[in-house]
């Protein structure tokens, strides 16, 4: 099998079940040896899936790694595994690379990645003419194919790239067939359709994708994600064709809702953490609670809400070993949210978020409500820009954790570690924003 032209190896890559594509243009220090420079930022990491994220402190460039599934393709169509491929993320510079991505592959295209000995170098770090080409499953693997100089393949990508263009740092998108529709122009078919239904009763989708009652005054999103057919908490990835759904009512929007993963939460349970920290009702009902900003005491829970290894002013992260800290007047750390955890949360579900506003009504007793007809677009985020909000409190952290009594003598708890913005300052978070009249 010989690729005649990008569009027969995009087949080819949906044929394995890729779902969307990315390129990127080599230069001469993208090699094996100097590894593959994706980006400056890490705008990126939302368009490529990886795996846990570890951070490396005790070396010469502090930085954090992540495990990448990749697979290469060969001109005769074989695959295998690439089983030493990983992100090095260096927050300092910042810069992301790719390594191991040769190592221990029967299909790679060594040959070709070689270092260039420095008499036979062009301009310094110019285009060589080769293309990286990675097709991107749903289930987060990555099938690569290199087109090498005046090949077919590369030849038919266009200079100017296709009209969907930049995916973060240095790539670029390209289309598969299974991209046919655009995803943003079937995300508002959609939503103009619930737009147009009206009032709709409350309803959600149970873990067999079967649509149910849900007669309750939170239930809007559920309902959306209902009418998307996507089931609650079903996947870590975004709601529908690489978009994230947030439907909202009020003009504080929750974000995200990570548990902390270290500290004394991690250590002793979200139970011990309420009993310790929290604050009693007369219902015997203990809550913690409380908007936490940075480096501003909350009143209720006593605890400042620290960003620490992460410089505001320059918008880089300075110690890979630091996080989200809450900080109780003893000065001990009672609840952490580290860097790769938060990293890997942000990346992986808001590289293009919907925000859908709707209104509650009763009608007959019931729940229901009616989706509005404008929505608003936010494309092109980065972990850095994450930070800074919260540095400057324009997200805070909104707990709403509580531990209940019971009569039979035992204990319920009820866990929401939530990150939330007003409405007004979500264009922060995305290099584009945009309102759409549906």
């Amino acid at each position: 099998m010989a690729f005649t032209d990008y569009s027969s190896l995009a087949d080819f890559m949906a044929s394995l079940g890729a779902k969307r594509a990315v390129y990127k243009r080599l230069s001469e220090n993208d090699n094996s040896k100097q590894q593959i420079y994706l980006g400056s930022d890490f705008s990126f990491l939302t368009e490529i899936p990886f795996g846990e994220i570890t951070k490396y402190a005790d070396v010469k460039m502090p930085n954090f790694k992540a495990s990448v599934e990749l697979w290469w393709i060969n001109e005769n169509g074989d695959t295998a595994p690439a089983p030493d491929t990983q992100l090095i993320l260096y927050p300092k510079y910042p810069e992301v690379r790719l390594s191991g991505f040769m190592r221990g592959c029967k299909t790679a295209p060594s040959g070709y990645m070689s270092p260039i000995p420095a008499e036979d170098r062009g301009e310094k770090n110019s285009k060589d003419g080769r293309i990286l080409i990675l097709g991107i499953t749903d289930e987060g693997r990555i099938y690569s194919y290199l087109a090498i100089k005046d090949s077919p393949v590369a030849r038919s990508i266009p200079p100017e790239g296709f009209p969907d263009g930049s995916a973060g740092g240095t790539l670029f998108r390209l289309p598969l067939r299974s991209e046919a529709h655009n995803s943003r122009e079937e995300l508002l078919s959609k939503l103009s359709e619930i737009n147009r239904k009206g009032w709709i009763e409350s309803c959600r989708m149970d873990r067999k994708g079967s649509i149910i009652s849900y007669n309750a005054r939170n239930g809007g999103g559920y309902t959306l994600e209902a009418l998307f057919g996507i089931i609650p908490n079903a996947r870590a990835e975004p709601d529908f064709m690489g978009w994230e759904l947030k439907a909202f009512a009020g003009n504080r929007i929750t974000l995200m809702t990570p548990e902390p993963d270290a500290g004394f939460y991690r250590e002793y349970g979200a139970k011990e953490f309420v009993l310790r920290y929290g604050h009693e009702t007369p219902d015997a009902i203990k809550y913690f609670t409380g908007t936490h900003k940075a480096g501003i005491r909350n009143k209720t829970s006593l605890m400042t809400m620290e960003i620490r290894g992460f410089d505001a002013i320059k918008g880089t992260i300075t110690d890979v070993s630091g996080g989200i800290y809450l900080i109780p007047p003893d000065g001990s750390e009672a609840a952490v949210w580290t860097f790769p955890v938060l990293l890997k949360h942000w990346s992986r579900k808001h590289a293009h978020a919907c925000y859908v506003r709707y209104d509650r009504e009763i009608r007959e007793g019931k729940n229901g409500f009616i989706y509005r007809n404008q929505v608003w677009l936010g494309e092109g985020t980065d972990f850095s820009l994450f930070l800074n909000a919260m540095s400057c409190g324009k997200i805070i952290y909104d707990p709403g954790t509580k531990v209940t009594q019971l009569k039979t003598g035992n204990t319920r708890i009820k866990t929401r570690s939530q990150f939330r913005m007003n409405f007004k300052e979500l264009c922060s978070l995305y290099r584009k924003f945009e309102a759409q009249k549906l």
